[in-house]
Order: C-alpha cells, then structure tokens, then sequence
C-alpha cells in the first residue's frame, strides 16, 4: 500500500494564481459579502417591519460578528429617517406621572433652550413688575380706597350718634357709646346717673340702635377685606400675566404646531398664575425656584446629530441600561425625585433605529432577559426599577408614561445559545423570527481566491497595516486552510485572521519590510504556537523520557499507538495514547475498562459496543463468540470520549487474539462501523504533528507513519517539517478504508482469504484470530462440560464475568 504525497498532505496557493502585486492595488469588500446567507437575511430582517422580526445573528466566537453586523446596520440605517428626539415634561395634574413628549428631530434642544431661557427671563420680570412703581401705586390704592370704605362705615355711626348727642369711642378692646357733655366731652357716670329717668332711658334706648348698626358695619369689614383680597389677587394675575405672557406668547406662536408643546406652555401659565404668592409672600409655601423648576424640559434623548436611524450596541445590556433609571437625591436625609430625573435607557436610544446586544451578555444579567422581551410583546418602554418591576418594593415613586417602541433588536451569539431558547423558551421564536447564520468557513475555489484576497486587503487597510504581497497573500490562504481543517475550504473567522495579519504586520515591521510576505506570516504562525507550546512540550518531555510509556520502536502484541487530541483555550496538540488489550475465554463479552471506571464517555461506549460487534459479525457469523476481553488507555487518567480510537482499539484486539505483534513505528486514528469500514475523526493534523514530534523527539525517523482515515485526506493541512519528512520517506501516511487495510499495515501479515468451508490460509493473520477462537471455545466448552458434572458440588465460578 502506498503512503500519502506531499500533494495529498497539503494542499499550496499558487502565487500565479494572483493578478496584482501588492493588496493596496485592490479594493475594499464588504466582509459580509462571502456570507450571502447571512447577508440575504439582514437584508430581509431589516426590511421587514411586521411584529416579532426581530434579529439573531449566528456565528462562532472569532467571525467577528459585533464588526460585521455595526457595518452593515450603519450602511442601512444610513438611508432611513432618523427618528424624533424623546423628553419627558412635568405632569401639573398629576406630579408622580410625568408625560412623555414627541418631538421633531432637533427639536428637542432648541425648546430645551427656550424653555431655560424662558425661566431665566421670568426670573427677572415677575419680580421686577412687583417692584415696580406701578403695581404699588395701584395696591396702595386698592388698599386706601378700602381703608376709606371701611372709615366711611364707622363714621356714619359716628355721625348718627353725635346727632343724638352720643359719642363712640375707640378704646383697647374694641368700640364704646357715651353720652356727650355740653363741652363735647364724655359725660361722667355721676353726671349720667342725674340726668331724669326718661333722658336716661332715651340715651339707653339711642345706644341699643347705634350699637346694632355698629354691629352690622363691624360685620362687613371681613366682607370688605376679602373684596379686596380678590381686588389684589386680580391686580396681581394681572401684572403677572403682562409679565409672562409677552415671552409665552412667543414660544406659543413658535411652536404652534406641536400639540404637546402648546399643551405644555399652556399649563406652565397656569401654574405661574396659580402659584402668584410664591413670588410676592415672604414665606410662601412653594417657593420660586421650585415653580420654575417645573417649567424645563428632561430631554432625554438628542438625535439632532443622529445621521439616519440611530445603531445603539449595549456592552452591559442590564434591566436599567435597557428601560432606563428614575434616579434620586438626598434631601435632609430623605430620597426625594422628580421628573427631571429620568435617565434613557438603551431601547430609548436606539427607538426609531437599531439596538445591538449579546445574546450570551444579555442572558447573565438578571432579570434582563425577561425585561427585553416584556418590551418587546408590549410595543412600549416603561422606565422603572427591577424592584418595582417585580412588586419587590412598595415605596412611592415616579410613574413616567410609557415611550412607544418602534426599533429591532439584533443579537449576536453562539449557535447553541440559539438552539438552547429555541428549546426552551417558548416566545423566543415569536420575538426573534430571523435568523442570520453566517459561515463558518469558505469554499476554496477560483471564484472565491480574489475575494479572498479583497477580503484581506480590505483588513489590512482598515487595520493600518502593511499590504501584503502575492506570497503573504498565498501563507494567509494556506493558513486560513489549515484553520478550517479542509484542503477545500478557507475559515471565515475574520477575527483570528486579522490577529494573524496584525502579528505578520509586526515582524515584517521588524524585518524592516514594506509589505508583508510568506516568511513574515510563517514567524507569525510559529510565534503563535510557541507561545501557547508550554503545556504540549511538558506533556512531550513526558513522553520522550518514558514517564508515559509510548513505544515508537519494535513490535508489541496487543498494543498500538492511537492518537488523541487536547484543547486548551484556542490551541490544540495531539498526543499519542498507549492502547492495550487482553483476550481470554470467555462469553463473548468486551470490557470496556474506561467506562467501568466511570472515565469513559458515552460516545466512546458506543464505539466499543460497535467494536465488539464488528469482531462477532466477523468472526462468529454462525457460532457464539467465546471470548472474554478488555480494552484500556494506559496511563489515562482523565476522561475519554469519542470514537476515533475504534479502529485502533480494534487492532489491539484482534493482535491480542492472534498473538501478532503490531509495529509501535505506526500510530493509527480512525473510528469503524459495524462493517469494519473506516469513519473520518476530528482533530487530524494535531494528531500526525504530534506523533511527528514525538518519533523526531527520540531519535531518527525510520519508517515511522500514521495510518488515517481516507476521509479524511482532504483535511490535511500538515506543517512544513512533516511534509519535508514524508518527501524524503523517513515519515510516511497511509490512508486507509477498512480495518483490513489497517491489520495489513500494523501487523505486516496478510489477512487471507476464506475457502469455501471458511477455512483461512496458515500463517495469515485471521488463521491465527480463528485459530485462537477456537481454542477459546473448547475451553469455554470443557469448562462447561466439567460443571455440569460435578454432582452435589457447588458449581466452579467461570472466568467469563469480568465485565
């Protein structure tokens, strides 16, 4: 059988494939456009404005999706109206629910000013139209002609009662009658006591009368006062109105046709004229700067410099960054809020736009979730705190009405995470109807190479990098293969390309190079794996000084060599793994040791179950197998999952049954059916490298190969230092179809052919596994025979019950 060719291992990019010198000669590209899907699904998700169709971006960390989708939101929303400006005014009727208010885009910054200059204004005039010599004449003469009135009322009394020879006196406590003297003096109680009885009866009679129409002026005096309480409320709402109503009426003509300004200004009036006694009582119960306070504008959302709709990306998509926050101040150790404390949220910002978030972000944060999609359903934002949200706290607060949605939510995240509120969230599907899948890789055709190389010539350029020439331009395709793990496809993770360009750009700069080429990507490439190496080269110290027993020499009777693979963060290795296997009589029955110790996974559990049964169909069509054997991962100690050491496991097995010793120069990898066909597995290039690096590590190459799944071939991207090895025949690989192939190779026997009895030929490798089988069955056999013969005994335990 013939190992593989450089060709067949690597697959190169012709430098005369390109048409240009340097990337700089070439234009930038959309980096969407090699995700037609994607993009023909932003498309349509963006344009369509019915409920729920709403946007999730797939993709695996890496694409670079947060770049990807801002760019192509930014270029759309470009061409779409932007949307009003959002503020919130003071609610006269009812303080604790301040009104939203709608206004045309700029708008609100302007009649934020003139509102603030408006206060500014008022808060010069209506002190100075109350100081002024106008309004304290008139008050003076509201104030004199009442005084009169009231002088008027005692004096015609008075006058009465001198006609009848009386006089009323003012005295401490109030108002008196006495009779007069002919001096016009009060007559004294000794004088008064001489007068004849009728004289005194007579004034007694005069006082009683004078005294009730005295009683009857005295009562009109609150009368009178309030008469001119409303004289002097009237004067004041009117010197007040002269003072407010120039610059209101000027707002009000400015603004005529905004509802919702008109209806502002207009309560702002009557609560100016309403509160008169704010800014002419000394001690008023409100006082100005609070009634003034009430006249500004929250405006809480500006999109004057917003050009289109606006594209909002939250990093931290919490409850209170989504909706808003009411905040508070402290206030003689009482929180007090108003209005004017209303905070945007994010979905305030990006109404009338685009609001980016991260699935996986959004999802952390409590009770975010549940919040977003509360807003969404309800077509409206209700700024309010979780607690009150959720009925935790019953304090009194604000109550601001709701702003009226209208934007799309795009988030960006895993697959799984996807798939996961598909599964069990049953309103995720009904909020988020378009799904925009991008690729995880690309096809490496004659169509895509120029693409591919705008597509890089565009990161360099946005990046601030050196171009690259047709050589770097060929190492990054030939890289972008080996990270897709397809000699047929190039990775579309945007992110881990331009951290290769970026670190290309460094050493080139370091080499003093103009544009970047083949050997600046290549350092790049070799620094990456030397930095994350640390682990790999400990774990092959291990090896190569025989702490873990890995054979690379010799031949070994059930044991090969598999391979594995560990990932650590974003860097993989492979590591060969001692494989061994044990076979003995028994009931037909394979211990798997790694699931008996509870380190076996269940994908590698089925791949053992499918094992044995390959073995019986193969070997036992017809007849029980009688067999009892173990299979193990010496020196394992953590857990095993997967089923690309099948075929190995395999091999072991069947060479412990034919006591045929395998060639430890070969390491094998592959998974198997039922059939004894060969399956691709994950992980390939790691898995050769590694072999490479341990066979290189103890000393010359001579002979030593991996045998691979031929499915696989096309996956294979290998380093430079194996492909030299494999063109000089000191490495080789083979590509193998079925477990016979692999036999062959490990084992260096032929398997021969069954005749028609199904009899093998002697000396060839399923001669000895049938053999040996039967030799199994006469000791299952005679075993069996020698129990049933052992009359009143106990019964012998058979060795068939490992498992």
């Amino acid at each position: 059988m013939s190992p593989l060719s450089v060709a067949q291992i690597y697959r190169a990019c012709p430098e005369d494939l390109f048409d240009f010198e340097v990337t700089s000669e070439l234009g930038s590209l959309d980096l969407l456009s090699s995700h037609r899907r994607a993009r023909d699904a932003l498309d349509f998700g963006t344009a369509m404005r019915s409920e729920g169709f709403n946007l999730f971006v797939l993709g695996q960390p890496g694409h670079g999706m947060h770049d990807m989708t801002g760019r192509f939101l930014a270029e759309r929303s470009h061409h779409e109206p932007t949307p009003p400006d959002i503020a919130y005014r003071y609610n006269f009727d009812d303080p604790a629910r301040p009104c939203y208010l709608s206004l045309p885009t700029g708008t609100g910054r302007v009649l934020s000013a003139d509102l603030d200059n408006l206060v500014d204004e008022l808060r010069t005039a209506i002190p100075a139209v109350f100081e002024s010599d106008e309004y304290q004449n008139r008050l003076h003469e509201l104030k004199q002609a009442m005084g009169e009135r009231q002088r008027d009322a005692i004096e015609a009394v008075r006058r009465e009662a001198r006609e009848h020879d009386i006089l009323l006196l003012s005295t401490p406590n109030g108002f008196t009658f006495a009779p007069a003297a002919d001096d016009d003096k009060m007559m004294s109680p000794e004088d008064f006591q001489k007068l004849p009885d009728d004289d005194r009866e007579r004034i007694e009679g005069t006082v009683a009368i004078l005294q009730k129409k005295l009683t009857a002026a005295i009562r009109r005096m609150p009368r009178l006062a309030k008469q001119l309480r409303e004289q002097v409320d009237a004067l004041n709402e009117e010197m007040l109105e002269s003072a407010i109503g120039t610059p209101l009426e000027e707002l009000e003509e400015r603004y005529a046709n905004h509802e919702g300004v008109l209806a502002h200004l207009t309560a702002i009036r009557e609560a100016i004229l309403a509160h008169v006694g704010s800014f002419i009582e000394d001690e008023p119960d409100i006082p100005p700067e609070a009634v003034f306070s009430r006249c500004h504008l929250n405006l809480i959302v500006d999109n004057q410099g917003t050009d289109g709709a606006p594209v909002v990306y939250l990093d931290l998509p919490s409850h209170q960054h989504l909706v808003g926050r009411i905040e508070h101040h402290v206030h003689n150790g009482t929180l007090l809020t108003d209005f004017s404390l209303i905070r945007a949220g994010g979905l305030h910002r990006a109404n009338g736009g685009y609001l980016v978030l991260d699935a996986r972000t959004l999802l952390t944060q409590p009770g975010a979730w549940e919040t977003l999609k509360r807003v969404l359903r309800a077509g409206e934002i209700r700024t309010e705190s979780l607690e009150q949200a959720y009925g935790l706290i019953s304090t009194t607060t604000l109550e601001p009405e709701p702003v009226p949605l209208d934007l799309k939510v795009v988030l960006l995240g895993e697959r799984l995470l996807y798939y996961l509120l598909c599964e069990h969230d049953p309103d995720f599907l009904e909020l988020f109807k378009v799904q925009a899948d991008l690729e995880d890789d690309l096809p490496r055709n004659d169509e895509n190479l120029p693409l591919f190389a705008r597509m890089l010539a565009t990161q360099a350029r946005e990046a601030a990098l050196r171009p690259l020439d047709r050589s770097g331009v060929a190492a990054v395709m030939e890289r972008a293969s080996r990270l897709a793990d397809d000699q047929r496809k190039l990775t579309a993770r945007h992110r881990a390309l331009g951290d290769l360009l970026q670190e290309a750009d460094h050493w080139a700069g370091q080499a003093s190079a103009a544009v970047i080429a083949r050997e600046h990507v290549e350092k790049a490439v070799s620094q990456q794996l030397w930095r994350a190496g640390r682990l790999r080269e400990r774990s092959f110290e291990q090896i190569v000084r025989g702490t873990l027993a890995i054979r690379t020499e010799g031949h070994e009777v059930g044991q090969v060599n598999g391979l594995s693979v560990l990932t650590l963060g974003d860097f993989a290795f492979g590591q060969p793994t001692r494989i061994t296997a044990t076979a003995r009589p028994g009931a037909g029955q394979v211990v798997d040791i790694e699931r008996e110790a509870r380190l076996g996974g269940r994908i590698h559990s089925k791949a053992v179950m499918i094992l044995s049964r390959c073995l019986a169909g193969r070997y036992a069509p017809d007849t029980p197998l009688s067999l009892s054997a173990s299979l193990a991962f010496e020196q394992s100690y953590g857990g095993v999952e997967g089923d690309s050491a099948s075929v190995a496991e395999a091999c072991a097995l069947i060479s412990a049954i034919a006591r045929a010793g395998i060639d430890q120069r070969l390491a094998v990898t592959g998974s198997i059916d039922q059939y004894g066909r060969v399956q691709a597995v994950g992980g390939v290039n790691e898995k050769i490298e590694g072999f490479f690096e341990i066979c290189r590590a103890r000393g010359e190459l001579n002979g030593h190969g991996v045998l691979l799944p031929t499915t696989n071939v096309e996956q294979l991207m290998l380093g430079n230092e194996v492909r030299e090895a494999v063109a000089d025949g000191r490495f080789r690989l083979y590509a193998i179809a079925d477990l016979d192939q692999a036999l062959t190779l490990l084992t260096g026997l032929p398997l021969g052919e069954a005749d028609s009895e199904g009899r093998y030929p002697a000396g060839t490798l399923n001669a000895g596994v049938m053999e040996r089988l039967a030799a199994f069955h006469e000791a299952v056999k005679r075993k069996a025979e020698g129990n049933d013969g052992d009359e009143g005994g106990q019964d012998e335990e058979v060795d068939d019950h490992d498992g």
